[in-house]
């Protein structure tokens, strides 16, 4: 039918606009190519060259691509299958995101204990000591490198760790109240590193809370309406609210290099506490982080309440099999 045809490119246009924006940002402030805008500007302009029009070639490209395929699957899948496709990205970018956290704090806070020790030196010796201390040498020689490693392990696990995380954070802080109050011993780093894993917890959690429908609803009306209302409001509260918010996040949070999310990471910013850690610009990708996965889960629910309002499926929006 036509219009399961339009729903499903809406949904997948949707998908590809999130990762387009992504990568549309990476090759404008990280590569320094002319922007969409500035490539709209000289399209007509005779001195205009190929890195002017790139961005507008790519994003043609993907969505023409997107439209095809979907075209040319349209009969072969449900909308529940695509509730679930789209629930297996948002997983493995929750997989990916709590692996680099895990790797990276430990690996940061005893690169921090070496050093506030005057151990660092001793251990891999002056030179590389000297890079450590350096935000952007840290961030490229090893944050990087583990960052490529959770995206390997990412693939092969299917448990999302939050248990892990939770007890993570409970073990930090149980070492700070330890270290504290019996060896008189503490450090930044030590309180950097709980920062750094409850901020995590708290944002990566936000979209698997929303797969298993776990997230506060004040209810009025809701509990009274029939199902197919019920995935119609739903439906629509993703496509119009859900949806929109996290373009928001995104779009003013990395609108410019000087944006809340974008600057950090442009130039490794770290915190003031001297001896702390050096996360506190991937901190800044939690953000991220968290409106991408929440845009797949909020399009994934968008498929699986069309798949309801079609008579597809009497499955739950959200089902155990998108979670693995």
């Amino acid at each position: 039918m036509k219009w399961s045809f339009f729903t499903r490119l809406l949904g997948y246009w949707l998908v590809a606009a999130v990762f387009l924006f992504l990568f549309t940002r990476y090759l404008t402030f990280w590569l320094e190519l002319p922007s969409i805008a500035s490539g709209i500007k000289s399209f007509w302009n005779e001195n205009s060259t190929i890195a002017d029009l790139y961005q507008i070639f790519v994003t043609v490209v993907l969505l023409l691509l997107v439209s095809l395929w979907v075209g040319r699957s349209n009969q072969q899948y449900s909308f529940m299958a695509d509730s679930h496709r789209i629930n297996m990205i948002s997983t493995y970018l929750v997989r990916f995101a709590f692996w680099s956290v895990f790797l990276i704090g430990l690996s940061d806070a005893f690169i921090s204990f070496l050093r506030v020790e005057n151990l660092l030196d001793d251990v891999i010796g002056e030179s590389l000591s000297r890079q450590l201390n350096q935000p952007r040498d840290r961030g490229l020689l090893i944050h990087y490198p583990l960052i490529s490693i959770a995206a390997v392990i990412a693939l092969f696990t299917r448990s999302l760790g939050f248990i892990w995380l939770t007890f993570l954070v409970v073990f930090a802080e149980f070492l700070i109240v330890l270290s504290r109050f019996i060896f008189s011993y503490e450090q930044a780093f030590m309180g950097d590193l709980v920062r750094f894993w409850y901020a995590a917890l708290f944002l990566f959690a936000s979209a698997y809370t929303l797969l298993k429908d776990g997230h506060v609803r004040v209810d009025l009306l809701f509990a009274g309406f029939t199902e197919r209302s019920k995935a119609l409001v739903n439906g629509l509260g993703s496509l119009f609210l859900g949806i929109p918010v996290c373009f928001t996040i995104l779009w003013l949070g990395m609108g410019t290099k000087q944006s809340s999310l974008v600057a950090p990471l442009l130039n490794f910013e770290v915190s003031q506490s001297g001896y702390g850690m050096y996360v506190k610009y991937l901190m800044s990708v939690f953000l991220v982080v968290f409106a991408v996965t929440m845009a797949m889960q909020f399009i994934a629910y968008y498929f699986a309440c069309l798949s309801k309002l079609s008579g597809e499926s009497a499955e739950s929006p959200f089902s155990e099999s998108g979670a693995h």
